[in-house]
């Protein structure tokens, strides 16, 4: 466990050593109060609207706004989550540290985990900025806590699964932007598989939808908290840090 935290605390270092960190914590915090301010002016507005235009019933601002932000905030980590893992791997090879952490008495689930939980922990500050905007709504309306629970959850097994394909693809090569990009490009591709089952029979259908990252994040965000999305979600990162271990297990050898 000491030589886990050691490599997060040396990735965490090496995170605001550099730009990166500040730059990735302050996009977010930008794009997701755009899209904060955003939902929230639009449900004010409607919420104002519906009692003249004859509406029943009140809103419910779990459902008709905080669900719509945090979905918008999953395409910023999209783009977000492949600068936070590129350099995992491929600095080390870059710069010739990776024979040192090889060569040191360290076992290739320490190099792995301890890779992992550093780029979550950058993850999980980003997340935490976004509490600042829950309180708010707390303070000043009356929202439910559970599905807000509920929705926090998912958006971190998601991250987790972003992080395990982002280290997997970093360790396969030296050079930062070739992992960031295919990293961006196999994580947009998960995203956008299950549009292919519209235009194929049922059977297609259900296993697109399955493999959809984004799919399963929907029930979250309602307030479900399904153990189907929960071994969905840990299976996929069990399978990237193990395809990590692998490719990482071959850069010793080769070593």
């Amino acid at each position: 466990m000491t030589n886990i935290l050691a490599i997060v605390r040396k990735e965490w270092n090496g995170y605001f050593a550099s730009p990166i960190g500040y730059v990735v914590i302050g996009m977010y915090a930008i794009v997701f109060g755009y899209f904060y301010t955003v939902g929230l002016s639009w449900f004010i507005r409607q919420s104002m609207q519906a009692p003249q235009m004859g509406g029943g019933g009140a809103m419910n601002i779990n459902q008709q706004m905080i669900r719509y932000v945090f979905l918008n905030s999953t395409v910023i980590f999209l783009f977000v989550v492949p600068l936070i893992t590129m350099r995992t791997y491929a600095e080390e090879k870059r710069s010739g540290t990776i024979e040192l952490l090889m060569t040191s008495p360290i076992t290739d689930f320490q190099i792995v985990m301890g890779k992992f939980l550093g780029a979550m922990s950058l993850y999980v500050a980003m997340l935490g900025i976004t509490l600042v905007h829950m309180a708010v709504l707390f303070v000043y309306g009356n929202p439910e806590w559970k599905p807000i629970l509920s929705g926090y959850l998912g958006l971190l097994l998601l991250g987790g699964c972003f992080v395990s394909v982002g280290l997997f693809f970093s360790s396969l090569t030296k050079n930062q932007i070739v992992a960031g990009m295919f990293t961006f490009a196999v994580l947009l591709l998960l995203w956008i598989i299950d549009w292919v089952g519209g235009f194929t029979g049922p059977t297609v259908e259900r296993i697109t939808s399955y493999l959809s990252l984004t799919g399963h994040m929907e029930d979250f965000l309602r307030g479900i908290v399904d153990s189907q999305h929960i071994v969905y979600y840990l299976s996929f990162i069990t399978f990237g840090l193990f395809l990590t271990a692998k490719a990482v297990d071959s850069e010793r050898w080769r070593g």
